[in-house]
């Protein structure tokens, strides 16, 4: 019987230890942040995705001759059709997000980046208690006329 028990002990602190260092992974900044990125993401892409949508191709479609639509827009060979309207949609949708990532992310958020990193620069470091007391040595010895 006390074999029995010290193996449920052993297990249920087993238990307790995994679920401690779940909770520790799981609560972590970084990991939160990354989720909050991924739903970003993910709402920013049907942002882009609407406006490739409904507003770039349509007007693609007014600038091409024809009435159909992109959609449409498709070769048959033999009793075949390959409706590659419906991929160069898709494939424009995909460079038209890439470019707003590329935007956005690399330029926008990379000139943010640079003019944090030089107003960070610019600001000297405030002096450490051991400069500030040597500062204030420095200007009694000035005072009372001593070299040092």
């Amino acid at each position: 019987m006390e074999v029995a028990q010290k193996a449920a002990k052993e297990a249920s602190r087993k238990v307790f230890s995994l679920a401690s260092e779940f909770r520790n992974f799981a609560f972590k900044g970084n990991v939160v942040d990354m989720a909050v990125a991924v739903i970003i993401g993910g709402a920013f892409g049907k942002v882009v995705d609407s406006l490739v949508k409904n507003i770039l191709m349509p007007s693609i479609n007014l600038l091409l001759p024809g009435k159909q639509e992109y959609v449409d827009w498709k070769f048959t060979v033999g009793e075949k059709t390959v409706p590659y309207g419906l991929f160069l949609g898709e494939f424009l949708n995909f460079l038209l997000v890439a470019l707003a990532v590329f935007v956005f992310i690399v330029k926008f958020l990379g000139w943010l980046m640079r003019s944090k990193k030089k107003a960070e620069e610019k600001a000297p470091p405030p002096p450490t208690k051991d400069q500030e007391l040597l500062a204030e040595i420095r200007d009694l010895l000035k005072k009372s006329g001593t070299k040092a």
